[in-house]
């Protein structure tokens, strides 16, 4: 699958989670946490849970796989489709082959969006994986350093790029 035909996929993705994304909570209610986690996963609401998957599995290959333009390209797609950066993620049940094969591939989908509307939530996210990581018996340095190298360059919202965001996770909480 080219890039381009990835790219139109997503575009059809983000559309159909564009509603579900932009919904109102309501944080009057007290009950708001367990509803949101009871419910569906964005993509699974909308109807293409495994057209997502497909999509982002092929992102995330390019990202890992191809050059700087490709990682580019695959940043941008990322950050033109918000709806789809935001409700479509890897799964939480998935086979891996190791812990530190699922460390790195969480951590290369962190990097690829290259930075959420709030880059502190990335942050917070970057530190849970590597905690979670470094229990389950990782060596995180050498993958968080790696990904870091692949990691985009700009300060898109003042808290520094992402490459300097995952390098973050070597600090200990």
């Amino acid at each position: 699958m080219t890039l381009a035909a990835i790219r139109e996929d997503v575009a059809i993705i983000d559309a159909l989670l564009r509603d579900i994304a932009d919904r109102p909570v309501d944080l009057t209610d007290p009950d708001w946490p367990s509803k949101l986690s009871a419910s569906a996963p964005p993509a699974e609401e909308a109807g293409v849970a495994a057209e997502a998957a497909a999509a982002l599995t092929a992102l995330l290959d390019i990202y890992e796989s191809g050059d700087e333009a490709a990682r580019d390209e695959v940043r941008r797609i990322f950050r033109a489709h918000r709806a789809f950066s935001w409700g479509v993620g890897l799964s939480l049940t998935g086979e891996w082959p190791s812990a530190a094969a699922e460390f790195r591939r969480r951590l290369v989908h962190v990097s690829a969006r290259d930075q959420s509307d709030d880059p502190r939530d990335d942050l917070m996210v970057i530190w849970q994986l590597c905690e979670s990581a470094r229990a389950r018996g990782v060596d995180v340095e050498p993958i968080v350093r790696a990904v870091a190298g692949i990691s985009g360059e700009v300060d898109h919202l003042g808290m520094g790029s992402t490459r300097l965001l995952i390098l973050r996770g070597l600090e200990r909480h």
